[in-house]
């Protein structure tokens, strides 16, 4: 929760129930920042609205467009609501014609007030005449700042329109984030099981250009006959209040004519956003056909791209800067002979097809509406209060993707994006992670799926015990131990497997009685080699298990164990390192932490001096002016040599780690900075780090599996997932204590 007044957002644009684009575009960027951020804004929808539009009004009332005196009311409404900080205006030529006098009045006002105000251009035209060039100047000049979609239309504005750079901002069109889904089972439902399905969608109209697609289906029916086109969409409100449906009416002729009709399919609705989704999850070529040269940006293009379909698209402005060679094939316009063979290259490689579903999802998961929203909320801060300062919202907790990725054996050890790829098998030290993350969410909630889990992971620690009561760590699909064991140094497998049963153990009263005596059993023979392993994170992972037993011998060995962290530490630290180890690598956070549990379980106030000095060393590296960058594997930070600048490797489980650990030094020491600074790591999932984009995947539940350079790795693998969800976990003690 917040402590202060939420700042009001205001939006000026059209809104549902009319049917546009920028309606629909507004929609979602509303809904993102009140996900991302909804402690922190009031958002106040402000519909333009003309005699054709049946709209309720907003908050502050609506801009009826063909009213001069609307503007006036509505800038009045906005003046007199001290808590609105800014206002956005999502700004189309069309939505204001013959009141763009009365709209640069209206921006005028508003910069006459002081109140931050940002125009995002949906159109911009690259060959101004006088008029529009005064008009847009006259927009820019008014206004704080100005957001177009791609940095083409940004050059236009630069080159065509003189308008200062430092006075646009480029941020991409939002898109929706990739749900996973059963793609047999959404063919089932739109019964087209066996089809190769070709798609485009958007507000139908001439501009779509939908006949070059039927005139080029011939030539692809006839290499591929099992081909069908789903042309998406109504016909454009406007269209049908001029000419009725006569642009269908001649797309059905043309289906006709070329008795193609079994191949296409007409679906004349305004489809919601859940079905639009499951249409592109199906869709094996996206067909985008626009023959207007002008057209700046496509959210239809971008929609299609973000889903991972491969496009085929004539040249708008949009589509030449986005639009790679991995990504699909530009045509020319209204070239049907061009589109058809592309489609045919396309559909006969389906190694290609994968591969470019791949590219697409990876390079667009960066304009998803969460990254979109970081960007745009960024940007009003800035113009607010000149510092960008945000306050992110935690996710409601998710448990689709651990569900997912959980077999009849265990968890799965790596993902294809989002769907487990079962030829990685199955680790133990993924097991024993979603143990312990399974046993906090029971603590929580004690549902029935959760001792499902539990069980099943417990289980898998058990299978992967030896004769000996050491652990082997790889298993296959099949529940054999693969040759990976004998490569591997599994120290710190070991070690996590005894933090995962002392968990179980340390929550005896809760669970029942199989659970516990298992564990216990497995525990009892593990504990046989815990002085075998000098690993540091094995160490610690131990004593972290350990410190949940009771009896005399579990506490001589957290002594012994940390009595070697302690002597390393001595041995390696300098005035200006303070580390146990001449270099740090990964899960650093898990080593301080448990110095601390040593000295909780034996009272030497030797440990604790160490974990303290140790974990605020480390903490000095990694929070750097109120933001994560936790230690990279792309360059390891050591000892007497500069900080890395290499950016790009960073694992959630790092983050994970640290939050695990500034969770139980807050808790021993109730210093408010551990506080402060759990809020701080933990947004590093939600964007507080270098490229401002989310980790955490809120649509699947799953966690991407690293923050590189530029980009993020998309696959939500095991360890990531799990990592985020103890993280999380974490976060219930902490989500209603006030940000300051």
């Amino acid at each position: 929760m917040i402590s202060k007044t939420k700042k009001g957002l205001a939006f000026l644009s059209t809104f549902p129930p009319r049917a546009c684009g920028i309606a629909t575009y507004t929609t979602d960027l509303i809904n993102a920042i009140a996900s991302k951020f909804e402690e922190s804004y009031r958002l106040i929808p402000i519909p333009i609205v003309d005699n054709n539009t049946s709209q309720d009004d907003g908050p502050l009332g609506k801009l009826d467009i063909l009213n001069p005196l609307s503007f006036d009311n509505i800038l009045q409404n906005i003046l007199c609501d001290l808590d609105i900080k800014l206002i956005c205006i999502e700004h189309e030529f069309g939505l204001f014609l013959g009141q763009e006098a009365k709209f640069i009045s209206f921006l005028s006002d508003l910069n006459a007030a002081q109140l931050a105000t940002v125009v995002t251009f949906h159109t911009v035209l690259p060959a101004p005449d006088r008029t529009m060039l005064e008009h847009v100047s006259a927009i820019a000049y008014h206004c704080s700042q100005i957001i177009v979609m791609t940095q083409g239309s940004a050059d236009i504005l630069i080159h065509n329109y003189k308008i200062p750079t430092s006075k646009i901002t480029v941020i991409a069109h939002g898109t929706h984030l990739a749900p996973a889904k059963d793609k047999h089972a959404i063919l089932e439902y739109f019964n087209l099981v066996g089809k190769k399905v070709l798609s485009t969608f958007g507000l139908l109209g001439p501009s779509k250009s939908i006949e070059t697609t039927l005139y080029a289906l011939p030539s692809i029916i006839e290499q591929n006959p099992n081909v069908i086109f789903l042309v998406l969409g109504m016909t454009h409100p406007n269209l049908l209040r001029i000419g009725g449906e006569s642009y269908r009416n001649e797309l059905e002729a043309i289906v006709d004519e070329f008795g193609i009709s079994a191949h296409v399919r007409f679906i004349n609705e305004f489809l919601s956003t859940e079905d639009l989704l499951a249409y592109l999850s199906i869709t094996d070529v996206y067909l985008f056909t626009s023959k207007d040269p002008l057209q700046a940006v496509s959210g239809t293009f971008s929609y299609a791209l973000s889903s991972g379909c491969p496009i085929i698209s004539t040249p708008i402005p949009h589509v030449k800067e986005v639009l790679k060679e991995d990504m699909g094939t530009i045509i020319d316009f209204q070239a049907s002979d061009q589109l058809a063979a592309a489609v045919n290259h396309i559909l006969d490689d389906e190694l290609q097809l994968r591969k470019i579903h791949h590219v697409n999802l990876e390079k667009m998961v960066k304009t998803s509406w969460q990254n979109v929203a970081i960007a745009h909320v960024y940007l009003f801060e800035l113009l607010i209060d000149k510092k960008g300062k945000m306050i992110y919202s935690i996710p409601p907790l998710n448990l689709d993707h651990i569900f997912r990725m959980s077999d009849e054996r265990g968890f799965v050890q790596f993902a294809d994006i989002s769907t487990p790829d079962l030829s990685s098998g199955y680790a133990l030290d993924d097991n024993a992670r979603a143990l312990i993350a399974m046993l906090h969410h029971y603590r929580l909630y004690e549902t029935y799926e959760d001792l499902g889990l539990i069980q099943k992971y417990l289980d898998f620690i058990g299978h992967c015990m030896q004769e000996d009561g050491t652990f082997l760590n790889y298993v296959d699909i099949y529940g054999n131990f693969t040759i990976q064991n004998q490569q591997e140094n599994l120290e710190d497998a070991n070690g996590r497997a005894v933090w995962a049963l002392g968990e179980v153990v340390g929550m005896a009263n809760l669970l029942p009685e199989r659970i516990v005596k298992l564990a216990i059993e497995l525990m009892e023979r593990a504990s046989k080699h815990a002085l075998v392993y000098f690993s540091t994170r094995s160490m610690a992972f131990t004593i972290k298990g350990l410190s949940f037993m009771k009896g005399k011998n579990y506490k001589a060995i957290i002594q012994v164990l940390a009595d070697r962290l302690a002597a390393m530490f001595k041995h390696e630290s300098t005035a200006d390192w303070q580390w146990y180890e001449s270099y740090m690598t990964y899960g650093n956070s898990v080593i301080s932490e448990a110095m601390l549990i040593a000295y909780e379980a034996t009272g030497d106030s030797r440990y604790s001096d160490i974990a303290y000095q140790s974990f605020d060393f480390l903490l000095s590296k990694i929070i750097v002016d109120n933001e994560v960058h936790v230690i990279s594997n792309k360059g390891w930070s050591q000892r007497g040599q500069p900080a890395t600048k290499t950016r790009g490797g960073e694992q959630p489980i790092d983050v994970a780690y640290t939050i695990i650990a500034l969770d139980r030094f807050y808790k021993f020491t109730k210093d408010e900075q551990y506080k402060r600074n759990i809020r701080i790591v933990f947004e590093w999932f939600l964007g507080r780090n270098h490229i401002r984009q989310i980790v955490y995947n809120p649509v699947t539940g799953g966690c991407f599996d690293g923050l590189e350079e530029h980009t993020i790795n998309i696959n939500q693998g095991a360890e990531s997932t799990i990592s985020y969800l103890m993280a999380r976990l974490k976060m219930e003690d902490y989500k209603n204590e006030p940000v300051r």
